[in-house]
């Protein structure tokens, strides 16, 4: 509809920019949605989820949700919610939501934690 139509319809050129669906939201990038995660710390361990290797995944659709899998150290460990607490807390604002898929294969290991994660539990006197 070009803003003469628009105008005989009784309708402005600004109200055709009103009712325009708003453009796309920005959809953060995977490597911020991890970067955001190092603020998401095992409460038992005192290390961040991402250098103890307990994100496997992330996913962020084009609405800008992220979905993430993620592990614990254990199956039987009674901190998800503490968790998913954290990384709602540590995405917000970057991401429109945050879903957590808890997955146990592969199984964790201390394989999993970066060189980081070892430097930082060294510092806290665990052998690894």
């Amino acid at each position: 509809m070009t803003e003469d139509t628009a105008t005989r319809e009784g309708r402005t050129a600004a109200d055709l920019d009103a009712s325009a669906p708003p453009p796309a939201a920005d959809v953060a990038k995977v490597e911020d949605v991890e970067e955001a995660m190092r603020d998401v710390v095992d409460p038992e361990l005192g290390i961040n989820v991402v250098d103890l290797g307990l994100v496997y995944d992330i996913r962020v659709e084009a609405d800008n949700t992220a979905t993430l899998d993620m592990t614990l150290t254990s199956a039987a460990c009674p901190l998800t919610d503490v968790i998913e607490d954290q990384a709602a807390q540590a995405l917000d604002g970057l991401v429109e939501g945050v879903r957590i898929n808890w997955v146990w294969m592969p199984p964790w290991g201390p394989d999993k934690i970066t060189d980081d994660g070892r430097e930082q539990l060294r510092a806290l006197g665990f052998n690894v």
